[in-house]
């Protein structure tokens, strides 16, 4: 894997993202705001990823996860950008807007600043839908104890990653 622009775990596992959605003829969508588009960028990465990827959304503002994915003005004032409700109502929004089958979401704090003593800087979270499944989308919350806004971002698209895996 030394043509690529990533680094080496994140090429292996976008890989793996590749090669076993082809095998389940699985089409997956991506809303993205603390990693920038880094998720969508790493499936990309590898040849043969429009047998996979459908579309992905970089929702970075507030506006641009309400407009884009349908999230509700009063989800993001009552518990936040950075909340399940938010990740949840982001993963539905992306299978709403796509031809997908499953669809990843990610929010989170990168920082260096904009942490908070309830949502401290590594605060990423995260949520997977499945197109036609029962009840809410999967979610969670992670600490990633990032010594920088790169490492952060970088752990957050390794586990946005690993919740494309079939």
């Amino acid at each position: 894997m030394s043509d690529t622009l990533l680094p080496a775990d994140l090429a292996a596992l976008a890989q793996r993202v590749v090669d076993e959605n082809v095998a389940k003829e699985r089409k997956v969508a991506i809303a993205e705001s603390c990693t920038g588009g880094l998720v969508a960028a790493a499936v990309t990465e590898i040849a043969g990823s429009s047998a996979v990827l459908d579309r992905g959304f970089v929702t970075y503002s507030n506006d641009a996860k309400m407009e884009s994915l349908g999230v509700a003005s009063d989800i993001i004032e009552t518990f936040g950008a950075v909340s399940i409700a938010c990740v949840w109502a982001m993963a539905k929004g992306a299978l709403e807007n796509s031809n997908a089958d499953v669809a990843v979401a990610i929010s989170g704090v990168a920082g260096p600043d904009g942490g908070t003593d309830l949502k401290p800087v590594g605060t990423v979270v995260f949520a997977r839908a499945t197109r036609n499944a029962e009840g809410e989308p999967e979610g969670e919350l992670k600490h990633f104890d990032g010594k920088s806004r790169a490492a952060i971002r970088h752990q957050a698209t390794l586990w946005a990653l690993e919740l494309l895996l079939p």
